[in-house]
């Protein structure tokens, strides 16, 4: 598929996989796809960052490659790996057979075959397709000297494989950038990318969401939950609730043929919004039916 041509055009195309987002974060994205920039987005756990890259990559008929980050990741885990087992065989095998060239076996091992691609040079393998969407998810995970290096690949996109040489993209893949700040990433990486703060939505943009991921829900069922949510993120809580937590908790009421909230339900379903004990210890009791009265109080004012 052709990249979209205008703002309009990547939000209807991001909205047909389910995704739906609204002019500011469509901007963005329709500019890092137009001039071939790297998309940084930044915002709390659970506020859609990771699944823009897949939806960008679903209407796009892109192949999604993903990134994981964690503490330690190095370049070499990020990059390639050599298959040291199947090498050991095929060392074992030459010396069984005798008279094996050590130069020819030299260069068979450190060949294609024994190539391990990790996500980096994944992204740099042409595709018929066009460019794969490269997802480089929670960045703040890892330490400055991947950081560094992650720099120098994002601004000339290639690797270089000391046994192999040096592996350029011929078409840029397209990069989104994720973080949820637990730490801040320095700011040359930065000045690479496009930027762009995913916000928790209001309340009937979280209404569009629910209706795009869990379409079975009834409105009024709809209306309780995001209203419920949302509330929820006013009080002082350790982890609140991002929007994959509304989805699922709407997901998990429709399995329990729920159709209206109680604080009694909400008490035995508070595991799939909350994911901290001293938070659901909160919620316990009068707090939960507080909040429920708050929110249904609200909807009947709108």
């Amino acid at each position: 598929m052709t990249q979209p041509n205008s703002i309009d055009a990547v939000q209807n195309m991001l909205g047909a996989q389910g995704y739906v987002c609204g002019r500011a974060l469509a901007t963005v994205v329709f500019l890092s796809l137009k001039l071939g920039r790297p998309l940084f987005l930044e915002g709390e756990a659970g506020v859609g960052k990771t699944e823009i890259a897949k939806a960008l990559a679903a209407g796009l008929n892109r192949r999604l490659i993903r990134l994981q980050c964690y503490e330690g990741l190095d370049a070499s885990s990020a990059v390639y790996e050599w298959n040291f087992p199947a090498q050991m065989v095929a060392i074992r095998t030459a010396e069984a057979s005798g008279g094996a060239d050590r130069g020819a076996l030299q260069s068979e091992l450190f060949s294609d075959e024994y190539l391990i691609e990790r996500p980096l040079l994944q992204a740099m393998r042409p595709d018929e397709n066009g460019a794969p969407v490269l997802l480089i998810d929670e960045l703040d995970r890892t330490d400055e000297p991947f950081e560094a290096f992650l720099l120098e690949a994002l601004s000339d996109f290639q690797v270089t494989i000391p046994e192999l040489g040096t592996v350029k993209a011929p078409e840029p893949p397209i990069v989104i950038v994720t973080s949820n700040r637990t730490r801040e990433v320095h700011d040359a990486l930065k000045r690479r990318c496009l930027y762009h703060w995913v916000d928790y939505p209001d309340f009937d943009r979280e209404i569009e969401i629910l209706h795009a991921r869990a379409p079975e829900a009834a409105e009024a069922l709809s209306r309780e939950v995001v209203a419920f949510v949302q509330h929820l993120r006013t009080e002082d809580l350790f982890k609140k609730p991002g929007v994959a937590e509304t989805i699922d908790w709407a997901k998990c009421l429709l399995a329990l043929d729920v159709i209206n909230l109680s604080p009694e339900v909400i008490g035995d379903t508070l595991g799939a919004i909350l994911k901290y004990q001293d938070d659901i210890q909160k919620l316990q009791g009068s707090e939960a039916k507080r909040i429920l009265d708050e929110a249904k109080a609200e909807l009947d004012v709108a």
